[in-house]
């Protein structure tokens, strides 16, 4: 991995961050991205990590900061991109479901991945390896515990074009996977969610995971740092779930 050089997105967040630890102490050479603001900054200080701040829903933007990467330090040929969720939205009926509010989850769970695929892809296809790494979610394989319509159908889409992207780009040695994670008390979104199932609900989420525990981000880390390794590279097209057992 002291070869490579990996760019985490959405590092704010839990995951991202646990991410982005393990890539650095595997000996990769780490770039951290997510909007821009002290959140950011100080993120990536605590780690000791190059952040580059990037809006993932525009395209001129990810190519603006795809481009600052490659000249700062290299093109990057692993991604991780661990940016979506659900903007703070929560769950309404199928009547009151607001336009904007869809194309907004959409745009930071599904453009996004295009996007950054779009730009770094062209490096890796000359280097003739890379590796995408997609964070997906449970809600991407059934319905999702948050009740929010736009974000299941975010995250089936993007397993869908984790996939696509998979058969395209596997013949250039580029692999395409997803980690579809189950619940992870990782930011305050999670956190809210999981207060607002009470004691009974907590305690009946807990009893469907096999191993009777929640995750946490080193979980998702974990996956993370196999599926972008030289050993993961006959492994393609692939939606890890990392759930305890639920799937």
């Amino acid at each position: 991995m002291t070869a490579r050089t990996a760019l985490v997105t959405g590092f704010v967040g839990g995951i991202g961050a646990a991410i982005a630890a393990r890539l650095s102490a595997g000996g990769a050479s780490v770039i951290v991205s997510d909007l821009a603001g002290d959140a950011l900054q100080d993120a990536a200080d605590k780690l000791g990590l190059p952040a580059v701040a990037c809006d993932l829903t525009d395209s001129t933007s990810v190519k603006a900061a795809v481009q600052q990467i490659t000249n700062d330090h290299a093109a990057p040929d692993i991604v991780v991109n661990a940016a979506g969720g659900v903007l703070g939205q929560v769950g309404v009926q199928l009547e009151d479901v607001d336009p904007q509010a869809w194309h907004s989850i959409f745009a930071v769970n599904v453009d996004a991945t295009l996007y950054l695929a779009q730009a770094l892809v062209p490096a890796m296809k000359a280097a003739g390896w890379g590796r995408i790494v997609t964070i997906s979610s449970g809600a991407g394989l059934r319905a999702s515990l948050t009740g929010i319509h736009a974000y299941t159908a975010a995250k089936h889409a993007l397993v869908g074009l984790t996939k696509q992207l998979s058969l395209e780009l596997g013949q250039n040695g580029i692999t395409v996977n997803s980690i579809a994670p189950g619940f992870i008390l990782s930011n305050p979104a999670t956190r809210r969610q999981w207060d607002a199932f009470g004691p009974d609900g907590q305690a009946q989420l807990v009893s469907r995971i096999h191993t009777r525990r929640l995750g946490s981000p080193e979980d998702i880390a974990s996956a993370a740092a196999f599926l972008t390794s030289q050993d993961a590279g006959w492994i393609t097209g692939q939606i890890l779930s990392v759930d305890g057992g639920v799937t």
